[in-house]
């Protein structure tokens, strides 16, 4: 499994890269979500990548970000009929919270209107990934349509990382709160979350 690259930009084109890693020439497949943070060619680049092994072809896909690939990799496969064509539009079509706060609030219009995905696809995509993005997704769509303080981003950032661990958002809030209270405003998130879960326990 290849995991990532790490090399010379030599080629960009809106939908791939071409990386020289120690002289070797890697072909990736990119979002135009990604596309829009690549250094200029010449540079020197990082890309995560997910390799998608068929019959008739060994295909690299690449992802300027974490979530960008967790999002691509949850995509393929979750869902049912969306193949890695599918999983980029919809990663071109739309940011990574975007997308969360679309699944997690039932808005088909929105999904459907990406590329390669029809109404019945965005119905099929809610329905399987709603478990799975759930609570969480609402709330970091939410957080993202207001600009936050570093402090308020902190609070937020622990509270969606309590979430995706099975606490209630409620719950989490009020307990990433008394964390703070008692830590103190310099707490780190990582900091919150170890004490909001020995609290919890």
């Amino acid at each position: 499994m290849i995991t990532f690259l790490h090399g010379k930009l030599v080629e960009a084109l809106p939908t791939q890269v071409i990386v020289d890693v120690n002289g070797v020439g890697y072909e990736a497949l990119i979002p135009l979500s990604s596309f829009d943070k690549l250094p200029p060619p010449g540079q020197e680049l990082r890309l995560l990548t997910q390799l998608v092994i068929r019959e008739d072809a060994h295909t690299l896909y690449g992802f300027m970000s974490a979530s960008e690939r967790d999002l691509f990799r949850l995509l393929i496969n979750t869902v049912s009929g969306i193949g890695p064509k599918i999983a980029l539009n919809i990663l071109s079509g739309m940011n990574v919270v975007a997308f969360r706060g679309a699944v997690a609030g039932s808005d088909v219009k929105a999904l459907s209107q990406i590329s390669g995905v029809g109404r019945k696809t965005a119905e099929r995509i809610i329905v399987e990934l709603r478990d799975k993005i759930g609570a969480a997704g609402t709330w970091e769509a939410a957080s993202a349509q207001r600009a936050l303080s570093p402090a308020d981003q902190k609070i937020n950032d622990a509270v969606l990382a309590l979430m995706a661990l099975g606490f209630k958002q409620v719950e989490a809030h009020e307990t990433v709160r008394q964390a703070q209270a008692a830590l103190g405003a310099q707490a780190t998130v990582e900091e919150l979350v170890r004490a909001s879960l020995k609290k919890g326990a």
